[in-house]
């Protein structure tokens, strides 16, 4: 594991103790007293595999993906039994994969499922795979009350495409099937930092999603995870920094507003990240889920799932007990993903200061021109961006690549430490 990623874990929660996560489990999750809960479905088929793509998937086989969806309803059923016949209300609720549109017949069996126990406040969000943008696919989707897409593009540049290993894809189709069946949010994915790309070319694919019905993008640097079978060469530093640079530079210069580090918007309204959510729930193979004293992470293994689930059991396969400063170093990596840290809110969170307890860090980011503070709102600057960017190349190599390197190979672990 990456010193620099040691050495920031000690410094910030004041401790040598290691994030430790556990074969173990609570078999009823009290989120009950939760505020600013979110909810996470994964639907982990595909009609292809892509090679650069580290998450939770198979091909997909129809028979297969029913049993599965049949599992899924029935865990959304045991947790959601924790509230006691009283209906929880969420955030939001999104579905991500895989390609969930393969599960299209059987979306509206989750969606009830996950209604008979919570109220979601705002909204459905569901990822979508080029093809399955069909107007008779989005009017299925808009009827069963999704309303925000992404659509995962990657580029509209075929010799990107082709060196993804994806197929090359008509744009005007789903143009046209976004203009006749519209949504509240099309949030549509890129890739960058990928070997021979342009600024001149990530402008023309921020241009086309944004004058063909996108009113969302996000913009997310290529990782070369240790267990994908990609052969994508990884792009420089100097190199990926100055497309990011420019990339910000040109969406404020339009005027777009930006979210996140990936992510720009042409309304604030426009929102799309199933990541900055203070508390979130997990269903399915590979989901996570957050609560204010643990974070846990479900089997990888369709097998295992099913079984723990017939069984009326849970499918968490490593749990991670928080101290109080790891969950305050947990909660700041990710509302910093944001590119804005809000006093207030974490004082809300965990009802201590946050200059109080990170003051001395706070004080160096502003000496170092990381962030810039006004009315006790921490805002990144370019820089910030950034360096965040980079700091968080060296997180998913030395955590989230190494828990899933090994959770891919065993459906439970016994310990992993960072």
């Amino acid at each position: 594991m990456s010193v620099i990623t040691t050495a920031t874990r000690m410094w910030l929660t004041r401790s040598l103790k290691p994030f430790q996560f556990k074969n173990e489990y609570d078999h009823k999750l009290d989120y009950s007293n939760t505020d600013h809960l979110g909810l996470y479905i994964h639907i982990p088929f595909c009609e292809s595999i892509c090679s650069f793509c580290p998450y939770c998937k198979e091909r997909y086989v129809k028979e297969r993906c029913h049993e599965y969806i049949d599992t899924l309803i029935a865990e959304i059923h045991h947790v959601g039994a924790t509230a006691d016949g009283t209906k929880k209300k969420v955030t939001s609720l999104y579905f991500g994969g895989g390609t969930p549109a393969l599960a299209i017949d059987r979306l509206g069996d989750i969606i009830q499922a996950v209604e008979d126990h919570f109220i979601i406040a705002e909204g459905i969000g569901l990822e979508l795979h080029p093809g399955n943008v069909t107007k008779e696919n989005l009017r299925k989707l808009k009827t069963m009350g999704i309303t925000k897409i992404s659509i995962g593009i990657q580029s509209f540049q075929p010799k990107l495409l082709k060196l993804l290993g994806r197929s090359v894809i008509d744009p005007q189709n789903i143009f046209d099937a976004m203009r006749e069946v519209p949504f509240e949010t099309v949030s549509m994915d890129f890739i960058f930092a990928l070997p021979g790309q342009t600024i001149e070319e990530l402008k023309a694919d921020i241009d086309m999603a944004f004058a063909n019905q996108a009113n969302h993008i996000a913009i997310y640097p290529f990782i070369n995870f240790t267990f994908t079978k990609s052969t994508i060469p990884v792009m420089a530093k100097k190199e990926k920094r100055k497309l990011l640079d420019e990339i910000t530079k040109y969406c404020e210069s339009k005027g777009y507003h930006r979210d996140s580090i990936w992510t720009f918007a042409k309304k604030k309204r426009a929102k799309y990240s199933s990541m900055t959510r203070e508390n979130f729930l997990g269903f399915g193979c590979s989901a996570t889920t957050l609560l204010k004293d643990q974070f846990k992470i479900n089997t990888f293994s369709i097998e295992e799932y099913k079984k723990r689930i017939a069984a009326n059991d849970i499918p968490t396969s490593l749990t991670i007990r928080f101290t109080k400063r790891q969950r305050m170093i947990y909660y700041l990596f990710w509302t910093a993903y944001s590119t804005k840290i809000k006093a207030k809110n974490f004082e809300d969170f965990f009802g201590e200061s946050l200059k109080k307890n990170y003051g001395f860090e706070l004080w160096l980011a502003k000496k170092l021109g990381l962030v810039n503070e006004q009315d006790h709102v921490y805002t990144m600057t370019l820089k910030g961006a950034f360096d965040y960017h980079y700091y968080e190349n060296y997180y998913t190599l030395a955590y989230i690549d190494k828990m899933w390197g090994i959770m891919r190979k065993e459906a439970f672990p016994q310990e992993i430490n960072f």
